[in-house]
């Protein structure tokens, strides 16, 4: 079925869709992975974006539950080169076409992927729309120039959980939130460490990467105040992933600010950006991103080289922290941007990029048993 996508800027590119009929919008933006099409579709992080997959050939391997990031596909719109239809993968369940229509997602091919990615590089990442029913090329740049910008849109709350969970037999186990006030809340207390994840778009990998790390997980709603979380006395304090620019979530921001000092807390991605905000610093937006699985990150700490999977439009400024005792612990090596940071006074430190991979590499892995032990240290 013939379809247009069309960028604010006023490029647009014919194509065909794959699942049908149907429109999208969001800003458009590319992922340089070569595998893992499922996890990048159902990754919060990506909730109010169009994603262009460089990697040419997409669907070969079909889909398979078990390889989900949250409860349903996060991105508005799939954008490849050349759509496989027939998937051949003993884990597969179904084709990618089918999963994109029973979600009424719109997947769109026959375009040339390395243009649309040449063209994002050099003007950025941009608001853009596809329909199979408006071929108007003047038209839908029209409608394109009417989305909302991601800069300055708070999308936090279309992603949060919206009751607390414990993580279970590798899936969440609601509560209801009165229940937050009961002191056995923690069954494994004493015997596991306790962490209350704020759920900013959280990944399911990084719930199952705390559990490996000997955590009992209880995943927070984004509002949660700081009181609530006090009064649980966790051994630490997640900070998640998510989507949309991090200044305007200013309810987050306090509660954070609320808690430095309380317990150790980790942040990733989003979660380093609020926290980088709550320490006194700024963001900025990137140009057009980092998402993929092969971003080289130096440790200054130990000058290792990490290769690591990423997912983010925004950045905090280093240059702006100031002396409340906040440091660099990684940059990146493309662009040196802060890919990192610590502040020992609060026992808090975070990463840009994405240590439980889901999909990509594993060399950051160890984050999250570094902050099983800052948070044994911390209980003696």
């Amino acid at each position: 079925m013939k379809a247009l996508l069309a960028l604010e800027d006023g490029r647009t590119f014919p194509c065909r869709s794959f699942t049908g009929p149907g429109e999208a919008r969001g800003e458009i933006v590319f992922n340089t992975s070569m595998t893992g099409y499922q996890e990048i579709l159902t990754d919060p992080s990506y909730c109010g974006q169009m994603v262009t997959m460089t990697y040419p050939l997409i669907g070969n391997y079909g889909v398979c539950p078990e390889d989900v990031e949250s409860d349903k596909i996060q991105a508005s719109a799939l954008i490849v080169k050349e759509y496989q239809d027939f998937p051949s993968n003993f884990r597969s369940t179904g084709t990618l076409a089918d999963y994109l229509i029973s979600e009424r997602v719109i997947g769109i091919h026959d375009l040339d992927t390395r243009a649309l990615t040449r063209h994002i590089r050099k003007s950025g990442a941009m608001r853009a729309m596809i329909s199979t029913s408006d071929l108007n090329p003047e038209s839908l740049v029209n409608r394109s120039r009417q989305i909302q910008s991601m800069q300055g849109c708070d999308l936090v709350g279309m992603v949060t959980t919206k009751k607390p969970y414990f993580w279970k037999h590798g899936k969440p186990y609601y509560i209801e939130p009165e229940s937050l006030a009961d002191p056995f809340l923690w069954e494994s207390k004493g015997k596991k460490l306790s962490v209350a994840a704020l759920d900013f778009g959280i990944k399911y990998n990084i719930i199952r990467c705390l559990e490996r790390a000997g955590c009992d997980v209880l995943v927070l709603p984004a509002g949660t105040d700081a009181e609530t979380i006090k009064n649980l006395k966790p051994d630490g304090i997640f900070l998640s992933n998510g989507p949309g620019d991090p200044e305007p979530v200013t309810y987050a921001i306090e509660t954070i600010r609320q808690l430095l000092g309380v317990a150790p807390i980790f942040g990733i991605c989003l979660g380093m950006q609020l926290l980088g905000i709550a320490m006194g610093g700024k963001t900025m937006k990137i140009k057009f991103g980092h998402r993929g699985g092969n971003q080289p990150v130096k440790n200054m700490d130990t000058g290792r080289i990490e290769i690591t999977s990423q997912n983010h439009g925004f950045a905090v400024d280093l240059n702006t922290l100031g002396d409340g005792g906040a440091q660099m612990t990684h940059i990146n090596l493309n662009e040196a941007s802060l890919e990192g940071l610590k502040n020992d006074t609060v026992q808090a430190f975070a990463v840009q990029y994405h240590p439980e991979a889901s999909p990509g590499p594993h060399d950051a892995a160890y984050l999250f048993t570094q902050f099983a032990e800052v948070m044994k240290h911390a209980k003696t």
